[in-house]
């Protein structure tokens, strides 16, 4: 009878290195808005982008594109409210639908974190060429794929 082999050799596969290196990034953006007097969160920020590139989206639009529950985004927006980073209107149409938007005070702090941004990106690609770089784009797009094609069939 043939033995079959259940070792899972995790420590050589890709998920650890894409984890500690989201780690990594995620505290080096943490420091570069901490140097730059900006009370920002990466998770602030990604909404504050989103917002940038399209003002009024809805809580739930915001919260699909931001790969966050309603519950959690929600807490978030509480939070941004609170800083006044963000305002929250309800739809005049549905009741149940609050619309997310800018304020002049996010604009400027979405604004502020560019700098920050830029000094991340610089560090995180130095010495990796540019053929490295779209290497590495294609499989990491690759790797989103096999997980976006194997959650559309559970």
């Amino acid at each position: 009878m043939k033995s079959v082999n259940n070792n899972v050799d995790f420590e050589n596969s890709i998920g650890p290195w894409l984890g500690k290196t989201v780690k990594i990034l995620e505290y080096y953006l943490q420091e570069r808005f901490n140097k730059h007097n900006l009370d920002l969160t990466k998770e602030q920020m990604i909404v504050l982008k989103r917002l940038h590139d399209k003002d009024g989206l809805s809580q739930n639009e915001l919260a699909f594109l931001t790969l966050r529950n309603k519950s959690s985004l929600t807490r978030l927006l509480s939070k941004m409210e609170k800083k006044n980073y963000i305002l929250r209107k309800q739809s005049k149409e549905d009741k149940r639908i609050n619309h997310v938007y800018l304020t002049g005070f996010g604009e400027e702090t979405f604004k502020k974190t560019k700098p920050a941004i830029r000094e991340m990106i610089f560090t995180m690609e130095q010495n990796i060429s540019d053929s490295e770089k779209q290497q590495m784009i294609k499989t990491l797009k690759k790797i989103q794929q096999n997980f976006d094609s194997d959650i559309e069939s559970l």
